[in-house]
């Protein structure tokens, strides 16, 4: 029974890849690092956290984060020590700002932008004047004979 139970939270819980050396002896600064290591994106693994990610790099961003922590910095201080070392990339949720303002509006900039030319294209077509359907004349009709049976 307790196997089942284990192998059941193995299955619910997600794969951390914060190695046992890693793991701070003070609970509280462990949940700490934790909780801002969710959002710090590894350099490498790209749109992963460096709590999920198994790469050399992530692990030394854990360190570090974890020895900053240690050293007393505010969980800002901490992400923003590391934000200073690495640019705005490590961060998987960066603010809005002068650098990334465009990045946040690129989407539904482009989303309207594409809605206005469908809709341009969509009611142009409707108000266009009907293709002409006069039927061909019997000249036409024998030319046109003679090029398919050719």
């Amino acid at each position: 029974m307790r196997g089942l139970v284990l192998a059941l939270m193995l299955l619910v819980t997600p794969a951390l890849a914060v190695q046992p050396d890693e793991i701070l002896s003070d609970p509280v600064l462990e949940q700490r690092a934790r909780e801002l290591s969710k959002g710090l994106r590894c350099l490498v693994c790209r749109n992963e956290s460096i709590d999920e990610s198994n790469a050399s790099l992530a692990r030394d961003l854990r360190i570090l984060l974890r020895e900053r922590l240690v050293a007393g910095d505010s969980d800002a201080e901490a992400v923003d020590f590391i934000v200073a070392r690495y640019g705005e990339y490590v961060l998987l949720n960066p603010p809005v700002s002068g650098s990334t303002w465009l990045l946040w509006g690129a989407g539904p900039l482009m989303l309207l932008l594409a809605g206005g030319l469908g809709y341009g294209y969509l009611r142009g077509r409707s108000s266009a004047p009907a293709a002409d359907q006069t039927p061909l004349s019997a000249e036409e009709k024998a030319r046109l004979d003679d090029i398919l049976n050719g």
